[in-house]
């Protein structure tokens, strides 16, 4: 199975540019035999906390449509970030496409203390059975929580997928705890983040991946909007970068 993850600039709370820039790397991971593709946290529109609650729609969001399209089209798993609701609350969620199938919705569950006035935690755990994979995602702050790793394991994923926002200050913690925690649970690991700013941060990149030793095996640099997949049978890495594949 061929996995990447999708390192992006966002456009502040603009949910139309933001799906292009998407669908840009969608391609580009169809172009290099992805079998699934995840972006960074709320993805869609940015890590932007205060405008959330006006931004937050659905799963089935006609905008996403031609993500679907495209995940039936090439058999493609696709995670994006973004706020959703319901009646009563609003959630930091990753939408999930996958060919032929209803959209599925993952909601982070354990929030960021500044994040609590803005979001609902969500009670959803979910893991994704794929091919010869089973994935758990995860969402920034979840990954600091030993029980979201905990259930994982438990559970016999393979993969872990943090879907992040992680800042130039935070980023070598972000990264010493993912390989470590990657070593102590013996699942492969990948990081999407951002880079450029976003949600008042100045985003980091170096989005990565880490095999089951918590061994690094690739990453981006912190600048540059790309691709980073790895192919879980081969062991082969492969790097998008700008306009070059």
């Amino acid at each position: 199975m061929r996995v990447a993850v999708a390192q992006i600039e966002a456009i502040k709370g603009n949910i139309g540019a933001n799906v292009e820039t998407h669908l840009k790397w969608i391609k580009r991971a169809i172009e290099n035999n992805a079998d699934m593709v995840v972006f960074p946290e709320l993805s869609l529109t940015g890590y932007e906390r205060d405008l959330a609650e006006q931004l937050a729609t659905h799963q089935d969001d006609n905008r996403l449509d031609e993500m679907q399209r495209l995940s039936d089209q090439h058999g493609i798993t696709i995670g994006v970030g973004l706020p959703t609701r319901t009646a009563k609350d609003v959630f930091i969620s990753m939408v999930i496409f996958q060919p032929q199938t209803e959209r599925i919705t993952y909601s982070k569950q354990y929030l960021y203390p500044p994040e609590e006035p803005f979001f609902t935690a969500a009670k959803n755990p979910m893991l994704l059975h794929l091919e010869t994979e089973v994935v758990s995602p995860a969402i920034c702050y979840e990954a600091s929580n030993d029980a979201h790793w905990e259930y994982a394991s438990q559970n016999n994923a393979t993969i872990y997928i943090a879907s992040v926002l992680s800042s130039v200050a935070g980023i070598d913690a972000e990264i010493k705890k993912l390989s470590g925690m990657a070593k102590t649970k013996n699942l492969v690991t990948f990081m999407a983040n951002y880079v450029g700013p976003s949600g008042g941060y100045e985003c980091a990149g170096r989005s990565s991946v880490w095999n089951e030793k918590g061994e690094l095996l690739g990453q981006l640099d912190g600048k540059t909007e790309g691709l980073l997949l790895f192919d879980t049978e081969t062991k082969e890495i492969i790097t998008a970068i700008g306009g070059e594949a």
